[in-house]
């Protein structure tokens, strides 16, 4: 469990569900997964663009063969076939941004044997070491930028002056012209890309609190269903909204009211895992997606979410939180119908008497879940005491 769920219980995981933790948690190449989508959405914008690279390069190749050798097809062929692998698993791996960066080192390699074997530090390949970095810093953060950049310029002076270190030493100017070309083209590439994320999270984050918002939210839930379609795993939805802030707003003023949103935002973010998003749709209202969780596992996290909201007492104000949750698993995972599922929850946990959660009924056994129902008023082993309406039941002061 993540060290930052200060205070969390343990969360009971649904059969199989390690595999979707594991394919949901963050890793070194995307930290959140805010960067995973990216990955593959940039996939998907440079598709064409690298068709007509890879065309150019072929065309290139059949042009110079009678100089060069017709052995150069063979690695530009297993360069295709490369990508073309990475077009048909980047959509369907729980793990994109492998699929992109494995790809991408194997390109750095068979452009690094095409430089070995075609004269080194004299080889006319040697400028196309750019292509891969290049691919790199259009897909990924800084860091893993300046990995790639380092990782090419040793491929690059294996090929060359391992190859042959006299030829290096007596025309150096190829070799320098190359990294310097290296450096420049991946500095330009990753310079656009920043300024074009950039103007992405002004699109897809909240200006007032920070979390992603309903732009950021249709494509990511796409992603996730086709991965527990796939995976047959869970998705559980837990939708928020604050109690009685109308009554904030209208006794404390609007800044009030926006510093209240700004600190339940960061008391939900803070008590989520990288994996789980939480986003704002409008006004009082956040939802939290959790991939492989199950309903059970949902409503255990919606309950830790509503402690630490009345326990923070954003802006020194006593403030509660409603929730309703809901979960699918497999084909049955559509946001559409658990969105409604958990908002009709929500409306239950509010007649209730507010500050509380309330699960959705969850689908039948029998139709492809692999959830099992919550039965309504009963208290099992770890669990915290729900009432008719199924809603987990807030601490009551008994004086």
């Amino acid at each position: 469990m993540d060290k930052r769920l200060i205070g969390a219980v343990p969360l009971k995981q649904p059969r199989a569900a390690t595999e979707v933790a594991e394919m949901s948690v963050g890793s070194w190449l995307c930290p959140t997964e805010l960067d995973r989508s990216r990955v593959v959405d940039a996939n998907d914008r440079v598709r064409t663009i690298r068709r007509v690279g890879s065309l150019a390069i072929g065309i290139a190749l059949v042009i110079s063969a009678p100089w060069i050798g017709w052995w150069t097809l063979i690695l530009f062929t297993l360069s295709a076939l490369n990508f073309a692998v990475v077009d048909r698993r980047i959509g369907k791996s729980p793990h994109p941004e492998r699929v992109s960066a494995i790809a991408i080192v194997i390109t750095m390699l068979i452009i690094g044997a095409g430089v070995a074997l075609s004269g080194g530090p004299r080889s006319p390949v040697l400028p196309w070491m750019v292509l891969p970095a290049g691919m790199v810093a259009a897909r990924f953060r800084p860091r893993v930028v300046i990995a790639a950049l380092v990782l090419t310029v040793v491929i690059t002076l294996v090929a060359s002056v391992g190859v042959h270190p006299d030829w290096a030493l007596e025309d150096p100017v190829p070799l320098i012209a190359a990294l310097a070309l290296l450096t420049g083209v991946v500095s330009i590439v990753w310079a656009l890309q920043a300024a074009e994320l950039h103007h992405r999270d002004e699109a897809i984050l909240d200006p007032l609190t920070g979390l992603l918002n309903r732009h950021a939210l249709v494509p990511r839930f796409l992603e996730i269903s086709h991965q527990a379609r796939l995976a047959g795993q869970p998705v559980c939805l837990v939708l928020c909204d604050v109690d009685g802030f109308k009554a904030i707003n209208d006794e404390h003023g609007h800044d009030r009211g926006d510093a209240v949103l700004r600190d339940i935002a960061y008391e939900l973010r803070k008590r989520l895992r990288s994996f789980e998003l939480v986003y704002r749709l409008g006004g009082e209202e956040f939802l939290t997606v959790l991939p492989g969780i199950d309903l059970q596992a949902g409503q255990e996290v919606a309950e830790r979410l509503r402690e630490a909201v009345e326990q923070a007492r954003p802006t020194d104000i006593p403030i509660t939180i409603s929730l309703g949750v809901s979960a699918a698993s497999g084909a049955q995972v559509d946001y559409d119908t658990l969105f409604k599922a958990a908002d009709e929850a929500l409306y239950a946990a509010k007649r209730a008497g507010r500050n509380r959660v309330s699960a959705a009924p969850a689908p039948r056994p029998g139709l492809g879940d692999a959830a099992a129902e919550v039965p309504r008023g009963e208290v099992s082993r770890g669990e915290v005491p729900r009432g008719e309406a199924g809603e987990i039941l807030a601490p009551q002061l008994v004086g």
